[in-house]
């Protein structure tokens, strides 16, 4: 008997592994998908950790500021993202917005850490 399309795609879902440091610098070992074209913002809200994504994940805030504390090769900001960096706090050489950061097998293993809020 053949298999359903369903069971081979569910089969062939990728997985990745993302190491998060919160603003208490505790450390998250986050599984995370590939095959459903979420961001690192989506998935802090979806493991309920302390990240608004207020704009929805449009860059257009900074609510998801992180830092990338490992040497994976991430996609250049876009201008939409550099514009709203230049107003964040605390901002770094390696922050990023994490609704900018798409989750992909290339990130496995990547280390990311929450930006201090400017409260």
């Amino acid at each position: 008997m053949d298999e359903s399309p369903i069971c081979t795609a569910h089969q062939q879902k990728k997985m990745i592994k993302i190491t998060l440091y919160d603003r208490d610098n505790k450390k998250h070992l986050l599984d995370a998908p590939t095959d459903m074209t979420m961001n690192f913002m989506e998935l802090c809200k979806a493991y309920e950790l302390p990240v608004e994504g207020t704009c929805g994940g449009m860059a257009l805030c900074a609510s998801c500021h992180c830092y990338v504390e490992s040497d994976h090769e991430l996609p250049p900001a876009s201008e939409d993202e550099e514009d709203m960096l230049d107003q964040a706090f605390f901002v770094e050489d390696n922050s990023r917005l994490g609704c900018q950061i798409k989750l992909k097998e290339s990130l496995d293993g990547i280390v990311i850490r929450l930006a201090p809020t400017g409260e």
